[in-house]
Formats: structure tokens, sequence, C-alpha cells
């Protein structure tokens, strides 16, 4: 599989679009990045693809299934305390 290919089949998730983060591009659903490219030096919560040796069926189901977990997941919303005033 050759970086296009990749691209290409990252881009027909529905919903993705492609960005740039940290000089390499991204592909993102939501907002949120669900696959890269070029980035192999990554280890902690990412999972590494050689790209020459991969198998079409199983990039595919790993771009889904990424695509849909990053969709799921709620925003973070600042953590905010709500304070009353005391009363007097």
């Amino acid at each position: 599989m050759t970086n296009d290919e990749f691209r290409t089949m990252a881009l027909k998730i529905p919903a993705a679009v492609e960005r740039s983060h940290m000089n390499h591009p991204d592909f993102r659903v939501a907002g949120k990045i669900f696959a890269s490219l070029g980035v192999p030096d990554k280890k902690q919560g990412y999972t590494n693809v050689y790209l020459p040796f991969a198998k079409t069926n199983i990039v595919r189901a790993a771009l889904e299934a990424a695509a849909k977990n990053v969709a799921s997941k709620k925003k973070k919303t600042p953590n905010v305390e709500h304070r009353t005033p005391n009363a007097q």
C-alpha cells in the first residue's frame, strides 16, 4: 500500500477530512485525529503500520474502527468549579 492509497482509504470514511499537525498529514472526524501519515517514532497510544506490507482489508478495518472510536468520544470540557457566595 502506498501513502496515496492510504490517504484515499482514510478519506472514504464518512465526514473524514485531511489536515496537518506537527508537519505531517493527519485525518480527522469531528475535529479529532484518527490516523496520521509519516509518524514512525510515535509509540504511546498509536498503532503503527508499515504500509508497503499492509493488507488493504486490515488497514480499512483499522481506519474504520479508529474513526468510530474518536467520533464517539465527547469533547473535553474544562474543569470549572461552580462556587456559591457564602451567605452571611
